[in-house]
């Protein structure tokens, strides 16, 4: 039909049914379909594929893991930032660090927990204020003074406190000032809960309520961060768990407790999500005996079961989902690794710790555990974060400001040691600017991230927002990619992130659907990869990872493996250009390898091209001299929740 006779016949049409209104009503015009002509040719409930959706139809962005300065170690290392320097920034406004630079994040946040500890909260900003309860105790006048002097006499007077609080040693009229049930104490967490009220704007930003419980006895790092689904009018009716006896534990089956408790008094909503088993010296993933003196025994998986969903796998503090000991075969195993020893180097790290502190490590050890006891305690999915101790969300490489405002950007951040101890060091340039954590959600709420984050519909990131989808079921093809729209077949014919496949029907193997876009300002993708883990018929832990999706024309070599992408970085300007790589990658992938008797889960790495770390641009930009060896380039990468298989 012609461009001229089409819009004749329209206007007639038209001046017909206006002219017959009762024909009009009765006989709809042919080329404009009605509901029920749409049903059963198209996967959604109307023709627009973005309305009346029921499943998440978007990735929010945010982290579970930042502190101010009201958190003891925060503070004495000089951050004087508070919970509206946090938001303001995570919401897209410019602010002022603690070292007088100016701030703004690439692209605001959707939501944020800031977690500050619970332990002696409030006590940093009062040694900062010298206030008169600090100056009246011989101890805290001491502390007082060093932060006043500044430079390595306040760096001197944080690590004693620190120390007196692992020990066990700080003076017990300051602990119990600031404990839960002191007036200070309970006024600080009051302010907490107000402020993330006041910046709580649903469907616009989002604060939730956290905090972390920082048990960390003989400087093993058993920490969790609590976060709560509800408000105010539920979280003011607690105060948050310590560690400090008496009032407090450094157990995670009495923090399961509190959890226990807080539910049953506000009839609200609580989880947990644990980080850097890599500091735990082997106890983060317990298979026998737990660090207490406890037993891994039916009561233990429960509880971790149900109380942790998550776990943090990518933080400042080094990368967790695998170690090259544990994973030789993997070539991308050797990523941000910290292996030196516990949280505060007082116990080296011996080759026997690793299986128990590492993400994948524990999913395998997770499926041993279930046999053994019926339940699965780390059934985990999997999250980024910052831990950043400066109130600052940073994770962009070339935007990085740090652990701790000693570490915010200077010339001479990268070759001091970030702790030392004579036992060895956590260098400067270990630090990683890591990470983001993506959470597909119906809409931007506390209740609608909670309620993901509980789902495992969630994954991690080193810092670039990269979108990533990913499905399991038993009948995806590659019909299921020719679409814009992936997520329609792939909640219709499967599981998202986090869930489930049970009873393979006779003769076949699970099929994945898997889609990643790149940060829509940051570097192209390099591959997909789907790594699996199994539990054989002898009962023993495998592991395999698969390249299902990469860019250009390379093919894998006689051993199964993919060459390199390649490397663009210019080091002289601390760039890179996306002439190589693929903005995205899609692929339907089946298990060549299934075996419908063998548990088993999967979860997706997407790999960047190659692209400069933070150290990089800080030699640029402020001319910093690099120490021989430090690694200027790496690849960024995303690890989703797994989907777990059981016969």
């Amino acid at each position: 039909m012609s461009r001229i006779l089409l819009p004749t016949i329209c206007a007639l049409a038209f001046l017909f049914a206006l002219l017959s209104p009762g024909l009009a009503l009765a006989q709809h015009d042919a080329g404009i379909p009605q509901i029920e002509d749409i049903e059963g040719l198209y996967p959604g409930k109307a023709y627009s594929p973005y309305a009346q959706r029921s499943f998440p139809s978007q990735v929010y962005w945010g982290e579970t893991h930042l502190h101010t300065g009201l958190s003891l170690d925060a503070g004495l290392f000089g951050n004087t930032t508070g919970h509206e320097t946090a938001y303001r920034l995570a919401r897209g406004e410019e602010v002022v660090t603690s070292t007088g630079q100016p701030l703004k994040l690439s692209r605001p946040l959707d939501w944020l927990v800031i977690t500050d500890h619970s332990d002696m909260m409030g006590i940093a900003t009062d040694i900062q204020a010298g206030a008169p309860n600090i100056l009246a105790n011989p101890k805290g006048k001491e502390w007082a003074e060093g932060f006043a002097k500044g430079g390595q006499a306040a760096a001197a007077a944080a690590f004693d406190l620190i120390g007196n609080f692992s020990q066990g040693t700080v003076p017990v009229e300051l602990l119990e000032q600031y404990s839960p049930g002191s007036t200070i104490y309970d006024s600080v967490w009051e302010k907490i809960v107000k402020t993330a009220e006041a910046y709580n704007e649903p469907n616009r930003f989002t604060a939730l309520i956290g905090y972390e419980w920082t048990s960390v006895p003989k400087g093993f790092n058993l920490h969790r961060n609590v976060i709560l689904r509800d408000g105010g009018e539920r979280a003011g009716q607690v105060v948050p768990m310590v560690t400090q006896a008496p009032l407090g534990s450094t157990d995670p089956l009495d923090l399961y407790q509190w959890l226990e408790d807080y539910e049953e008094k506000t009839g609200g909503r609580a989880l947990a999500i644990a980080h850097n088993g890599n500091l735990s010296n082997g106890w983060m993933f317990p298979v026998d005996k737990t660090y207490a003196g406890g037993r891994v025994n039916k009561e233990y998986v429960t509880l971790r079961a149900k109380w942790e969903p998550l776990y943090e796998v990518t933080q400042i503090k080094g990368d967790g989902e695998t170690h090259p000991t544990l994973s030789p075969d993997d070539e991308f195993a050797d990523y941000g690794t910290w292996d030196v020893a516990n949280l505060d180097i007082t116990e080296l790290k011996t080759p026997d710790m690793l299986p128990r502190e590492y993400a994948r490590e524990g999913l395998k050890s997770g499926l041993m555990l279930e046999r053994k006891f019926g339940t699965n305690p780390y059934k985990f999915g999997m999250v980024g974060a910052t831990d950043a101790h400066t109130s600052l969300p940073t994770a962009e490489e070339e935007n990085f400001f740090g652990k701790s405002t000693s570490v915010e950007p200077s010339a001479t951040r990268v070759s001091h040691p970030f702790v030392k101890s004579a036992l060895g060091a956590f260098e400067g340039d270990m630090l990683l600017a890591s990470g983001y954590q993506g959470i597909w959600a119906t809409e931007n709420t506390r209740a609608a991230l909670f309620d993901a984050m509980e789902r495992k519909e969630t994954y991690a990131t080193t810092g670039p927002r990269m979108t990533v989808r990913f499905f399991g079921g038993w009948d995806f093809d590659d019909d299921d990619l020719r679409s814009r729209q992936p997520a329609f077949p792939g909640y219709q014919k499967g599981v998202p992130m986090g869930a489930d496949l049970t009873m393979a029907p006779g003769g076949k193997s699970p099929t994945f659907m898997v889609y990643a876009l790149r940060d829509p300002i940051g570097a192209n993708l390099d591959r997909i990869q789907i790594i699996k883990g199994w539990m054989d018929g002898r009962g023993n832990l495998q592991e395999k990872v698969y390249d299902v999706a990469w860019s250009g024309d390379r093919q894998p070599d006689a051993n199964g493996k993919l060459p390199p992408v390649g490397n663009t970085v210019d080091i002289e300007a601390a760039n890179w250009t996306n002439t190589i790589g693929a903005s995205e990658l899609a692929r339907v992938w089946t298990d060549p390898d299934f075996d419908a008797g063998e548990s088993a889960f999967y979860y997706v790495r997407v790999l960047e091209i190659p692209t400069p770390r933070w150290v990089l641009y800080d030699k640029v930009r402020l001319g910093a001299e690099i120490p021989e060896g430090v690694e200027l380039i790496h690849q960024e990468r995303a690890y989703t929740s797994p989907i777990w298989y059981t016969p």
